[in-house]
């Protein structure tokens, strides 16, 4: 790799020169080509390029991933409303209508929301989101219809049909999901991914970005501030300069450039943006914002600018339906997981001296004290063996743990395998002491060794489960569950709340992490 000789000579525009320096200044390893030129790149063959035409990359992939979708979608539509309305209208040209009717509506409000837009298909809530919003507004659409022509459209279409249809359409989205993040995990479907930046925080893209193969961005190689002969940054080859990305995108096959807010002025990054257009690359652009995340973010266009804005609290709106869910969703819970309690209570008090339910002062909002209800798991004396057992127990931060702890009953290591323990921490929610999703409720003693940023914990109520549920559990070290806590305190939505809770099902009845 050789460095080009430094050129500051501009373009030639109406006989006049003008000097572009924004894209020129820094070191190159390719000739300079402007970013703002008809060819911002040398058109080439390479090995890398001719390859990735075999190989067929995620710009391919995607397309019959989006059909997939597609076809599931109009799959459970023509099911539910097949196996529905023949028995309300009776098997007639006019359930035939309606059938196509609903789910042609359907399908077409869910493209509208963009649901089936290959930018946000396999990642994120964004597509849930708009499964959700098409099914609301497909059940506006009947209504309005039957209102404008006086058309007699079933009620339970509207409120039964079309809900399901949602639902079912989201549950076949998670699964097409869970496939493609298989296949990720296996090296498929990723997205060939450039990494743009000074050295330190190209490091930490990539080694983000590899640690989470799902989200389907493969790190090819990276461009420099100040490339290195030879170098590599995580593993991951240097492959030029900043100056260099759009050739390197055509010699790459690059399908993603991602690059380190700061990293380039506007003005340059927007010159890049038309280089990448022609390319034929996405550009995405790593904020210096730590995480954060939807829905706190919006753009909001003034004077010509693009003013990113940060949602520094939570909206009235998003308590209310948060503190709706808590208490309908927990009274509902509650009523079923009450045969569960009193069988595992009787287990508890069968089995061990003591009481069946053990009660704890806990840290909740704001640093508000209440009690804390659980299902004994341990001996009586537990509470007075832990002095004894300090030295023995794996001290991870503020946390006290034992893989083996002789203070869990027989009885209480299956409670806790499966969580059936915490269920009465249900009564928590319903009262407002605790929420179905937060962070862990702590202990006094462990909030009085809190570093000062880990108090940002308390601004929301603790949850019966949360981001640190379904990543571990107690497998996480201390850090690492307080860096998921804060993430999930700074962006917390009511999608967020309802994916944790579908994902908490499956960690607890596999049990992983639990002791």
């Amino acid at each position: 790799m050789t460095l080009a000789p430094e050129r500051v000579a501009g373009l030639t525009e109406g006989g006049s020169e003008v000097t572009s320096l924004l894209d020129r200044r820094a070191p190159a390893v390719e000739p300079r080509r402007s970013w703002a030129s008809p060819q911002p790149f040398l058109s080439r063959a390479t090995a890398h390029n001719r390859r990735h035409v075999r190989d067929r990359g995620w710009a391919r992939v995607s397309v019959q991933y989006r059909n997939r979708v597609l076809l599931a979608d109009v799959a459970v539509a023509l099911l539910v409303t097949g196996a529905m309305l023949p028995g309300v209208h009776g098997l007639t040209p006019r359930s035939v209508y309606l059938v196509a009717g609903t789910t042609a509506l359907f399908v077409l409000m869910t493209a509208v929301l963009r649901g089936y837009d290959v930018r946000r298909l396999g990642e994120g809530p964004g597509e849930f989101q708009a499964l959700m919003r098409g099914g609301a507004a497909t059940a506006l659409a009947l209504m309005g219809f039957s209102y404008a022509t006086m058309a007699e459209i079933s009620r339970l279409l509207v409120f039964v049909g079309v809900p399901l249809v949602a639902l079912l359409a989201l549950a076949l989205r998670y699964v097409l999901r869970r496939f493609l993040h298989r296949a990720r995990a296996r090296g498929m479907a990723m997205k060939r991914t450039l990494v743009v930046g000074d050295r330190s925080d190209v490091e930490h893209i990539v080694t983000d970005l590899t640690r989470a193969p799902h989200h389907g961005f493969a790190v090819t190689g990276v461009c420099l501030s100040h490339p290195e002969l030879d170098g590599s940054v995580a593993g991951v080859p240097v492959v030029g300069a900043v100056a260099d990305v759009p050739q390197v995108v055509v010699d790459r096959a690059i399908e993603v450039v991602v690059v380190k807010g700061g990293q380039l002025g506007g003005e340059a990054l927007r010159r890049l943006s038309w280089a990448l257009d022609r390319a034929g690359a996405q550009l995405v652009v790593v904020p210096g914002l730590l995480e954060v995340t939807t829905p706190r973010l919006s753009v909001l266009p003034a004077a010509g600018m693009s003013l990113l804005e940060v949602e520094v609290g939570a909206s009235r709106a998003r308590l209310l339906g948060k503190a709706v869910l808590d208490r309908t969703l927990g009274v509902l819970v509650l009523v079923l997981a009450s045969p569960v309690i009193a069988a595992a209570a009787l287990a508890v008090r069968l089995t061990s001296r003591g009481p069946a339910f053990y009660r704890q002062t806990r840290v909740g909002v704001d640093g508000e004290r209440f009690t804390l209800w659980k299902l004994r798991s341990m001996y009586v004396d537990a509470d007075e063996r832990r002095a004894q057992l300090v030295a023995q127990a794996e001290r991870d931060g503020v946390l006290f743990k034992m893989e083996r702890d002789p203070r869990v009953t027989p009885v209480g290591r299956v409670l806790r395998r499966f969580s059936i323990d915490e269920l009465p921490q249900l009564f928590n929610v319903v009262r407002g002491d605790m929420s179905l999703v937060g962070p862990r409720p702590p202990l006094e003693e462990e909030v009085e060794q809190y570093a000062d940023p880990v108090h940002r914990r308390l601004r929301v109520k603790p949850g019966l489960t949360g981001l640190w549920q379904v990543s571990g559990r107690s497998d996480l070290s201390w850090d690492e569950a307080v860096r998921l806590d804060l993430r999930y305190v700074d962006n917390w939505s009511l999608t967020m709340d309802l994916t944790i809770l579908w994902k908490t099902a499956r960690v607890v009845l596999t049990g992983s992490g639990a002791y």
